[in-house]
């Protein structure tokens, strides 16, 4: 399986006793070697600081000029990356290069692609990058999440899980709304009973569009009435009923105008003016007869429209409003209000069938995760208990818990990882009982497994081949270089079987230049490696034996 991503070059300069080096790497197993003080661990301590670990100004190596530390990483395909640096803005191709720069003061300023970063956004995308796995900085293994991912990749889960996720979102989603409609529904619930008590007041007042203004005009008519139709009765006398009434002398003055126009054709026309004027005046005269007809003096009416003011005006005020129309612009808010609370009560009921809907099909989908797990647990724990003993753990043992918990976005279960390191059949958390050197060849163990399974970033191991030797040192090398088919391994060691599976062997070693020491990196050529080989198997001068055995495990494990 060919390597997607990985570290290309390393380039350090003035960190610590490191004045200058530039280290490319291979795709597959790089091993790194070198005496004890020689600058194996400074190497990590300069990884790390691209990586988004703190930098202390005392590591500067000349105080006078800063640090630098260079990753160059290959990224092809590698779609988180790729999603990492869309989403904040960051340039992308198919190199990455991450840049710490340590300043004479213990400044510290972190670049991706040359662009200013915080340390956050550093720190999150060399965690897609590099996993350093340390002896003593064994924390991820501990971790449920990783636990997690790790049983799901070896049952086969990952498809299942992206639909469920989706599910499940939908799912969350339709919840938070229920939520929030029925919180919506509480306190609208709260004002409720007074909305209602407000909306039928209006509606029993039963108020028309300008209702009020024209019962104020009937009210000031009837309070009037006797008046009003005592000047109506003598209009009407005049127009039509005294000894001259001025219908009648209209209609004579015509008649007379009419009569000269012979002799002027204008007064014709002021003949037929004046007829007009006389047909109108009649027209009036029996309008003003009409309304003082209808006028009728009615106590009981005076009472009714007298109330009706009353409530209008009582109302009015009550809402601090001046006209009907005002009022029943309250009257309509009132019953939309109302309107809104039945219409809430219809969106949550439709809201509670869908959310129970889609709780079901995630529950559904949540079984088979499940079943998936539990089928792939006990194989797994027993394929890693296998490579334990393989490691040099004969006595320990890993059991998988699966307990049920509330349904989240991961399914209905709680994984644990249990380890026991000597049989004592009583199994506890990893981060409890486990110790650095223990769970670094557990990981490693479980890292060789689920290789095939996940998209892992470069692996780099330091120095967890401590307190083992022969046999399982050499099982140490086997899952390491298997581990390098698919993925970038990077492993400092002091084991010659684990430096003999080297695709690319470096040696760490101090050189004194111009009265100062410091520390340099190279790349071993074959003779170099059988010699280095030959030097970790039996001392600084190895005897011929020890030679012809460095070159027996290189030239195998070749063969």
């Amino acid at each position: 399986m060919p390597v997607y991503f990985m570290l290309q070059k390393l380039y350090i300069s003035n960190y610590a006793i490191i004045d200058e080096i530039a280290i490319s790497f291979t795709g597959s197993l790089n091993i790194i070697t070198g005496e004890t003080g020689a600058g194996k661990s400074i190497l990590m301590g300069a990884l790390s600081l691209i990586l988004g670990e703190r930098a202390e100004s005392n590591i500067l190596l000349n105080k006078e000029k800063k640090c630098v530390v260079e990753g160059y990483f290959h990224i092809k395909n590698n779609t988180g990356i790729k999603a990492f640096l869309s989403a904040n803005d960051l340039d992308s191709e198919e190199e990455l290069v991450l840049r710490r720069e340590i300043a004479i003061n213990g400044k510290s300023r972190a670049f991706i692609n040359d662009t200013p970063v915080n340390l956050n956004q550093l720190k999150e995308v060399s965690l897609l990058l590099v996993d350093l796995h340390q002896q003593f900085d064994t924390r991820e293994i501990g971790d449920n999440n990783f636990q997690r991912a790790v049983l799901d990749a070896i049952a086969g889960n990952s498809e299942l899980l992206i639909e469920y996720g989706k599910q499940f979102l939908r799912y969350k989603n339709f919840r938070n709304e229920l939520e929030q409609l029925k919180q919506q529904q509480q306190e609208t619930n709260a004002v409720l009973d007074y909305n209602k008590f407000l909306f039928q007041e209006l509606e029993d007042a039963a108020f028309k569009e300008n209702e009020l203004e024209e019962l104020d005009a009937e009210l000031r008519l009837l309070s009037h009435s006797e008046e009003v139709k005592q000047q109506l009765n003598g209009i009407y006398f005049e127009l039509k009923e005294s000894e001259t009434p001025l219908v009648q002398q209209l209609k004579l003055i015509a008649g007379k105008l009419n009569s000269l126009k012979q002799y002027h054709t204008l007064l014709g026309e002021l003949g037929s003016r004046i007829e007009s004027v006389q047909i109108e005046l009649d027209d009036v005269a029996g309008t003003v007869d009409s309304i003082n007809e209808s006028i009728q003096y009615n106590p009981e009416r005076v009472q009714v429209v007298n109330d009706k003011i009353s409530l209008g005006y009582k109302l009015l005020k009550k809402h601090n409003v001046l006209t009907t129309v005002e009022l029943l612009k309250i009257k309509d808010s009132l019953q939309e209000k109302l309107d809104a609370v039945l219409n809430i009560s219809s969106l949550i009921t439709a809201k509670e069938k869908e959310t129970v809907a889609l709780l079901q099909g995630c529950s559904e989908m949540a079984i088979k995760i499940a079943a998936n797990r539990s089928k792939a647990s006990k194989p797994f724990a027993d394929r890693v208990n296998t490579l334990l003993k393989q490691v040099g753990m004969p006595n320990a043992g890993v059991k998988i818990q699966i307990s049920p918990v509330d349904i989240d976005e991961y399914g209905t279960d709680g994984i644990l990882f249990l380890f026991d390191a000597n049989k004592t059949g009583h199994f506890e958390p990893l981060h409890k009982v486990a110790s650095g050197g223990e769970l670094s060849r557990l990981m490693l163990c479980i890292k060789s497994i689920v290789a095939s399974k996940l998209q892992l970033p470069t692996l780099i191991f330091d120095e967890i081949d401590t307190g083992i030797s022969g046999e399982a040192a050499k099982q140490v090398g086997i899952l390491m270089k298997e581990l390098s088919d698919s993925h970038q391994v990077m492993a400092i060691t002091h084991q010659p079987q684990i430096a003999a599976r080297a695709t690319a062997h470096y040696f760490v070693f101090k050189n004194t230049l111009n009265g100062k020491i410091s520390t340099s990196v190279r790349l071993l050529n074959a003779g170099e490696r059988v010699n280095i080989i030959a030097q970790m198997l039996g001392g600084e001068k190895p005897s011929e034996a020890a030679l012809q055995n460095a070159k027996e495990m290189i030239g195998g494990i070749a063969g």
